[in-house]
């Protein structure tokens, strides 16, 4: 177990750090071309791979991390429960979406994020969906687990959040990869909000709900007593990818864009926060106990075979 969480935390590492070498590239490498010209070979071979392979990696990161986290700690078929439909339910929206508009308007993907399915959605999406879905969630039924609800109306509640939640992100990376001097997709029909169509919005939202809600009828007898230190690593992962896409709407969008990356602070971030806040601060001191008593159990039974 010690070096799954080893690997996991390696993970989490190495995807935030795949996105700060992102935002480095895109702020700092791009818009200065003396800089790229004054690169050596080296340096120029490495600065075109990450361009063209550094949005694969740090999602394969994220997908990677957050499967670490869901297995070891909820188990092999919980983590399965969620993934699968994540992935399959996100991939068919998508596929539907840029071949016909719903439900997201019509959009297309450029260059950047992988192999494309179909020749529409690169692979990368719906493991994108995925593990910001997941840790969203997680937050989010953990916060109501907290409380006296009903089970029927905690779980609808927890869908509506970790739904929300998701959505938010999208306030801040709908801008970031589609209205930048360097897109990764773009709108064929730019909308009111901002360049994006109200429908993207509800989309999302819509999507976020259909995979919940589907992993929520596996989860539905799970309670999560996670702690706030387990807590960290979907809480880590959720701001760092906030935290990408709004840096490059701040940094490359005009003023205006702080009108959505406010609206993204107040519905993801802030919420996020509050949800990691109601984890419990330890284990149970029960927790505890039978952890104990598990441990000197074994080394009983340990001595007894040492004995024999």
């Amino acid at each position: 177990m010690n070096r799954l969480v080893s690997i996991e935390r390696a993970c989490l590492v190495g995807h935030i750090l795949a996105l700060v070498f992102g935002l480095a590239g895109l702020l700092l490498v791009l818009p200065n071309p003396h800089f790229i010209g004054a690169l050596p070979p080296f340096g120029l071979k490495l600065f075109g791979w990450s361009m063209a392979g550094g949005g694969v990696v740090y999602i394969l990161l994220g997908a990677a991390t957050a499967s670490l986290f869901a297995y070891r700690l909820l188990g092999l078929r919980t983590w399965l429960s969620f993934m699968i439909p994540a992935v399959g339910l996100s991939l068919g929206s998508e596929l539907l979406g840029t071949s016909t508009g719903f439900p997201f308007g019509h959009y297309r993907y450029l260059n950047g994020l992988g192999y494309k399915i179909a020749g529409l959605v690169p692979f990368t999406i719906p493991l994108s969906w995925f593990y910001v879905g997941i840790s969203t969630y997680i937050l989010a039924r953990v916060a109501l687990d907290a409380t006296g609800m009903k089970p029927w109306l905690k779980q609808i509640v927890a869908i509506a959040l970790g739904a929300l939640l998701l959505t938010a992100w999208d306030f801040v990376l709908d801008p970031a990869m589609s209205q930048t001097p360097y897109p990764f997709w773009e709108f064929q029909d730019p909308g009111q909000f901002f360049g994006m169509p109200y429908r993207n919005l509800s989309g999302w939202f819509a999507t976020g709900v259909v995979f919940m809600s589907v992993a929520s009828l596996f989860w539905r007898r799970l309670e999560l007593k996670l702690t706030r230190s387990q807590l960290l690593t979907p809480l880590a992962i959720y701001l760092a990818n906030f935290a990408f896409g709004a840096a490059i709407t701040v940094a490359q969008l005009d003023v205006r864009f702080w009108i959505p990356t406010s609206i993204s602070v107040l519905l993801g971030v802030v919420p996020a926060i509050a949800c990691w806040r109601l984890g419990q601060p330890t284990l149970p001191e029960t927790a505890v106990t039978d952890a104990v008593n598990e441990s000197l159990r074994t080394q009983v039974k340990t001595a007894v075979g040492v004995g024999r």
